[in-house]
């Protein structure tokens, strides 16, 4: 099933408004979204909604306007390119403003196919069941579970298009879905928390299973942890922390922070900035990944972009407009957060290239070093200019290769170029997450370990 015509037309009506002199572009979505909250057995909340609109930039002579509106009536359409164009008449001209133009958007183009029907064919009620089963199967996973926090079921069906007057038009239609437990481990006053969840494009593709097994062992694992003894030692971050890192990493080589100066990486394409085990690229043509997409959200169609290739920095992300300042043109890695904004430069799909050793393999590698497991204070504890990171954390102990004893109230400390060139090891287990970056296991040799 195509994507709905209705919004491409939608699109090239107000495209073809233009004004001489005048760019315009119109970007037009629909999401269909549920939402699923359950605890103790019983639904706390269940929310189902529809919602559209349209997004309108008009440039003239370098001059930037931009208007939305959450509407797809073809009054208030109108309206909103009005308000766009006198949105114009208060922007800075900047020369590098401008729509794609066919030039920009040549390329070929990924055969994706991102749509399940069953997201948007399966009722609620399925779906408060699936979260319902979702609890009793993580309640009963584990015997020292003393509760499930929660359960939340997700789903999304996107359908996009975009139209310019500079005659660039693309569609994207994709769906997603989830299921996550919080499970609660105790003995005696002792509390512990694990997370663990299954994603899918399609509500057949969930594993209530596992997001239960994950969430319990999560918890479980954790109980009867202590503070450790300040120290430096290896790290072997968990799948989970990984993609957290790797996003970072990403940010930092988005030509947005790089074109205004708020990267550690500016000035240094080319360079070695990282141990020769990592490669980390950006692929939205991976049908794999979450954050897929034939086209960015400009027009332009997407494309596989090497950053770092066995530790040397080779690109970075860019839009049209980063991409002009920058003088490399754009990398089709245009992201918008939906009709309400206007275009950034930024990753979809970010990975590491998998390494050969297994979880198991990297544990006996690290000898005695500290898995960590979850972090807190992420954004707060990172300088994406500096580079300096330090965060808190939990996890266990890694001894003779093997996990042992549980440990938290610590903080993992270095610097981000030190990490990136201390990285010993990829883990083979590579899965793509929701958010746009994949998570394996990561061994870095040596940080800083602050706790008693």
């Amino acid at each position: 099933m195509p994507v709905a015509d209705d919004l491409l037309e939608l699109a090239r009506r107000v495209a073809s408004a233009a004004r001489e002199h005048e760019e315009i572009e119109a970007y037009v979505s629909r999401v269909c979204e549920t939402d699923v909250k359950v605890h103790d057995k019983a639904v706390e909340s269940l929310v189902v909604a529809e919602r559209a609109g349209v997004g309108v930039r008009v440039v003239v002579d370098g001059r930037q306007g931009f208007a939305w509106a959450g509407s797809l009536e073809p009054s208030i359409i109108d309206e909103t390119l009005a308000a766009a164009r006198d949105n114009v008449g208060f922007a800075t001209p900047d020369e590098c403003n401008g729509l794609a133009t066919p030039e920009e958007a040549t390329g070929p183009v990924a055969t994706l196919d991102l749509w399940r029907d069953d997201v948007t064919a399966t009722d609620s009620t399925a779906k408060v069941e699936l979260a319902l089963a979702a609890e009793a199967t993580t309640r009963a996973a584990d015997p020292r579970l003393r509760a499930v926090e929660s359960v939340t079921y997700g789903d999304a069906a996107v359908e996009a298009a975009i139209a310019t007057s500079t005659g660039v038009e693309a569609t994207t239609r994709r769906t997603s879905c989830s299921v996550a437990a919080f499970a609660l481990a105790g003995e005696g006053s002792e509390t512990r928390t694990g997370y663990g969840f299954s994603a899918g494009r399609a509500v057949a593709d969930l594993d209530v299973e596992e997001a239960a097994r994950d969430a319990a062992e999560r918890a479980v694992r954790l109980l009867g942890a202590r503070q450790p003894r300040s120290t430096r030692l290896p790290v072997v971050l968990d799948p989970l922390v990984t993609r957290s890192f790797v996003a970072i990493i990403g940010a930092a080589l988005s030509g947005e922070a790089i074109v205004k100066g708020r990267s550690m990486f500016v000035g240094r394409a080319g360079e070695e900035i990282a141990s020769p085990v990592v490669t980390l690229t950006d692929d939205p043509t991976d049908p794999e990944s979450f954050g897929a997409a034939t086209h960015d959200a400009e027009g332009v169609p997407t494309r596989r972009v090497p950053l770092v290739v066995e530790g040397v920095l080779r690109s970075f992300l860019h839009n049209v407009y980063t991409g002009r300042r920058a003088g490399t043109g754009t990398t089709g890695s245009a992201v918008r957060g939906g009709y309400a904004s206007t275009p950034s430069a930024g990753a979809r799909a970010l990975s590491l290239t998998p390494g050969t050793m297994s979880p198991d393999e990297l544990l006996r590698a690290a000898g005695t070093a500290v898995y960590v497991q979850s972090v807190s204070g992420l954004h707060s504890g990172t300088n994406p200019v500096s580079g300096d990171f330090s965060v808190g954390a939990e996890g266990l102990m890694v001894r003779d290769g093997a996990l042992a004893e549980p440990v938290r109230e610590l903080t993992i400390a270095s610097t981000l170029p030190r990490m990136l060139r201390d990285v010993v090891a990829v883990g083979s287990d590579r899965e793509w997450l929701p958010g746009g970056a994949a998570g394996m296991t990561l061994l870095i040799d040596g940080m800083t370990i602050s706790g008693a």
